[in-house]
């Protein structure tokens, strides 16, 4: 009983990680296509949000459903982008982007994982100039580093970088460039774990013991919440 109890938690658990997941798309579908239209090849933004939601195996209906109610095709509910900055625990700079119908829900909530956790919510701008916008494409271990830089290269990636630690590689672009190097090295047959257009730092501040958990219990609390699209930091978890 207790092994299927246990089955049974870990199911719901993942469930509702599924839930959070699916609404987090529906909501960069919905301001993507409101923004942009409702046609993913004339709207690259949507057509990365309509990547991410396949990548989650979310239905193609609700994807268009979705996209016709941020188009008028449909009664739907209107969200906006906020983003928060400021600091965790060790001076780690953070970013907080989210989609929202209520900007006063979402900016206590922000500011409760801030303060819970020992950080400090800041003002715009105050650390964003610490971050640039890129394209990133995540391959694992055993894609083959060579392949992957030759091809990177190839398609006109600016940067490529290994990480020796767990053999994973990340092939950087501009945001504009982003596609077409996502198509050329699906073309080479390297279709990447993981591709997105966020914001990277450029540089990094490493954190441990204590600080470094007071960090990740920032960063998962912030990425718990139902308004939040996307945590970016610049802490460097050493050990």
């Amino acid at each position: 009983m207790g092994r299927l109890m246990a089955i049974e938690g870990r199911k719901n658990a993942q469930d509702a990680r599924r839930g959070k997941i699916f609404t987090k798309v529906i909501r960069e579908l919905t301001v993507a296509a409101r923004a942009g239209g409702g046609d993913p090849k004339a709207n690259p933004r949507l057509r990365l949000a309509m990547d991410r939601g396949l990548a989650v195996n979310m239905a193609r209906d609700v994807m268009e459903r979705a996209i016709k109610k941020a188009t008028g095709e449909l009664e739907g509910v209107s969200y906006e982008e906020v983003r928060y900055e400021g600091y965790a625990p060790g001076g780690v700079a953070v970013i907080v982007d989210c989609m929202t119908d209520n900007k006063v829900r979402t900016v206590a909530d922000v500011r409760h994982a801030f303060s819970k956790c020992g950080g400090n919510l800041g003002t715009d701008g105050s650390v964003s100039f610490m971050f640039k916008r890129l394209g990133v494409l995540t391959y694992l271990a055993g894609a083959g580093q060579e392949a992957v830089e030759n091809a990177a290269i190839e398609a006109g990636a600016d940067d490529i970088v290994v990480y020796p630690d767990d053999g994973s590689i990340d092939v950087l672009t501009s945001p504009d460039n982003f596609e077409a190097v996502k198509q050329a090295m699906q073309a080479a047959g390297l279709p990447p774990e993981h591709a997105e257009v966020g914001l990277r730092a450029d540089n990094d501040i490493s954190v441990s013991g204590e600080t470094a958990q007071a960090v990740l219990k920032m960063i998962h609390m912030l990425e718990d919440l139902d308004d939040v699209q996307n945590v970016y930091s610049n802490a460097d978890i050493v050990g």
